[in-house]
């Protein structure tokens, strides 16, 4: 395999979970979104993705031994994981399950979450309608989201920057969804109460590279022709020896059924 398409290998999902977790916005916000949902002891909630229980620890010290948490994910590996993670929490219950058809009953949660999941959906309405569903009447969803368009690098060469900002965009099946959510929600029959607009901002080189992936996806940019090795390899070599400055917008929405 060339350097070049080993630079464009992928991180495995579960140890970039956890690295974007573990970021100073990670903690941040992930706190801030359990205080917006308003869980409390004795509710019902679920996670939507909820990836390799990165949260579901969180959720059940908020629901406590009289509530319940279930965590969906499509995929086995994730699911897997997180059972071996939250082994020791008899409220946490693990579903394989898509999100286009959560395996809940009607009207049987109190909360629903989602982080970083409709980005990636098929049909980010039919989700919605599927939560919708399985809210009781007055359950609250919360949403975060990021918008891809709003990735600005900055560095001398405006323009490599921006090509690379609309290349990750590019790859993305929904990059614009976090300023779609109020629409979204709207249409499926949901009331926002809250829209928050966070700032993520990068000031590392190797946090920056490690979450938005500048050499992972320069190098795809490259294979793909959008750039050359010519632009990116000075543009890199500036971005490493600093000052680093990047960052995009996330949405934090919180609607009501």
């Amino acid at each position: 395999m060339s350097q070049l398409a080993t630079a464009t290998t992928a991180p495995d999902q579960i140890a970039y979970l956890d690295a974007a977790a573990a970021t100073a916005v990670g903690v941040e916000y992930k706190q801030r979104f359990v205080d917006a949902l308003g869980v409390q002891p004795g509710h019902a909630v679920v996670d939507v993705g909820c990836g390799p229980g990165t949260d579901l620890g969180r959720l059940a010290d908020a629901v406590q031994a009289s509530g319940r948490i279930i965590g969906v994910d499509r995929d086995p590996r994730m699911v897997a994981e997180a059972g071996r993670r939250l082994a020791d929490r008899p409220t946490v219950e693990l579903r394989t399950g898509d999100a286009h058809e959560l395996p809940l009953a009607d009207a049987s949660m109190d909360r629903a979450r989602m982080d970083r999941v409709l980005m990636h959906v098929r049909s980010p309405a039919h989700v919605l309608a599927e939560v919708r569903r399985v809210l009781r009447p007055g359950g609250l969803l919360g949403m975060a989201e990021p918008d891809w368009d709003t990735l600005a690098v900055a560095d001398e060469d405006v323009r490599t920057s921006r090509r690379f900002a609309r290349f990750v965009a590019g790859r993305v099946r929904n990059p614009t969804i976090g300023r779609e959510l109020v629409r979204l929600s709207a249409q499926a029959g949901l009331q926002v109460r809250s829209v928050e607009a966070i700032a993520v901002v990068f000031r590392d080189f190797d946090t920056a590279d490690q979450i938005l992936g500048l050499r992972r996806n320069s190098a795809r940019a490259v294979l793909a022709g959008e750039l050359t090795d010519a632009e990116v390899q000075p543009w890199l070599q500036r971005l490493a020896e600093g000052p680093m400055l990047a960052g995009f917008t996330f949405y934090l929405v919180i609607a009501q059924a």
